[in-house]
């Protein structure tokens, strides 16, 4: 079920993936009073979303906007929150990029444009949310951050690097929000079945259904997990690489097909 304090729910990148099956859990476990209000870019599968939302009974408020666009982030949500004071906010939006072969480069823009979504368009998100719960003394921040922040992987460069700025950050700002009644959650995931992880070339160990994923995530922000890592042994053997010299974690994780090879 949905916690008495999670009533009025944002969720960024609802269109697919995690987020659509975020949508989902808490449309299903809804209480009276629930409104979520879901954001993503492509909007065929957005309103699909907000279709089987409000076909299990939930008022849904939407659109179609790009994270990085700050302006119209700020006043779609300072909109949203003037009419349904936001209770949770999830910043889940984010793209990847991988190199497929040992001659693939991430030149600037290819680089910006990863950490421009993962990073600055989970600003985008919780800033201005931020600003309105510190009002209020009360809310929830989650920051879909990913188990790469624990450890950097030479397959997805700019993908790690977004993602461990985003659980830093999230990490750094949790015990000054906390000041003000306004906890901090960080999701690390591991390998989740959706589009993102299908182009993703190395092996996907562990890997969680979107509908798992989001269902155990519902779980822990209710429980007012800090950080909400999975799955336990990939997040253990992340968590080991980072303690190991920096040689030999690069060795394991090129044997482990993290390391992009030369085409053949």
């Amino acid at each position: 079920m949905c916690s008495a304090a999670h009533r009025h729910i944002v969720i960024t990148g609802a269109s697919a993936g995690i987020g659509r099956a975020l949508a989902l859990a808490y449309a299903r476990g809804g209480r009276e009073g629930l409104v979520l209000g879901l954001l993503g870019r492509d909007r065929q599968r957005l309103e699909a979303c907000v279709t089987q939302c409000r076909a299990l009974g939930t008022k849904v408020l939407s659109a179609v906007l790009d994270v990085r666009d700050a302006a119209a982030m700020r006043h779609w949500l300072e909109t949203f929150d003037a009419a349904y004071p936001i209770d949770l906010l999830i910043a889940n939006a984010g793209v990847a990029s991988t190199l497929v072969h040992a001659d693939d480069w991430e030149a600037l823009e290819r680089a910006a444009a990863i950490v421009d979504t993962n990073f600055y368009g989970a600003m985008h998100s919780a800033l201005p949310v931020i600003e309105r719960m510190r009002a209020r003394r009360n809310g929830h921040i989650a920051l879909v951050s990913s188990i790469a922040a624990l450890r950097g992987m030479a397959i997805s460069p700019a993908y790690c690097a977004s993602k461990a700025a985003l659980k830093a950050w999230g990490d750094s700002v949790r015990p000054v929000l906390a000041r003000d009644g306004i906890r901090v959650s960080i999701v690390l995931p591991g390998f989740v079945k959706t589009a993102m992880s299908d182009v993703f070339p190395g092996e996907k160990r562990f890997l969680w259904t979107a509908e798992k994923a989001a269902a155990h995530i519902h779980r822990k922000l209710d429980a007012r997990r800090a950080e909400i890592a999975f799955p336990g042994l990939l997040v253990f053997g992340m968590r080991l690489l980072a303690l190991l010299p920096a040689a030999l974690a690069d060795a394991i994780l090129g044997r482990l097909s993290y390391l992009p090879h030369k085409e053949r």
